[in-house]
């Protein structure tokens, strides 16, 4: 089984930042895709950014290409979502998720999630 926890979610100012974290722990993490989807209030839930075990391949939705980063430490089982320029509509309910070591963009690909955090970017 694996666990997945977010942090660092909060209310931001347009045109700020934030760092998203996710801990994971049961499982070897090295063996892990890792992604961020979003689901804003009344909307389906939405991919973000994704990245593979290793860090080379990441993949991102059009809308937050260019201002959001995702990285990964593997020694602390930890993958961040690094987020410059909030809009608006950034503001959603972030999500982590785990998948063995390919990517995808689909929800239904993902069977580990963690509980989600609340961005809130206020115009």
């Amino acid at each position: 089984q694996v666990q997945l926890v977010e942090s660092g979610g909060g209310l931001v100012q347009a045109g700020g930042s934030l760092r998203l974290s996710c801990v994971v722990s049961g499982r070897t993490f090295t063996n892990l895709a890792m992604a961020w989807f979003r689901q804003a209030s009344g909307k389906e839930r939405e991919f973000v950014t994704a990245i593979t075990w290793s860090g080379v391949v990441t993949s991102y939705s059009d809308s937050v290409k260019g201002r959001f980063t995702i990285s990964r430490d593997n020694a602390k089982k930890t993958v961040y979502l690094q987020m410059n320029s909030l809009k608006a509509e950034d503001t959603a309910v972030y999500y982590c998720a785990a998948r063995g070591i390919s990517l995808s963009r689909e929800t239904s690909d993902y069977p580990y999630w963690g509980q989600g955090t609340q961005v809130t970017v206020s115009s």
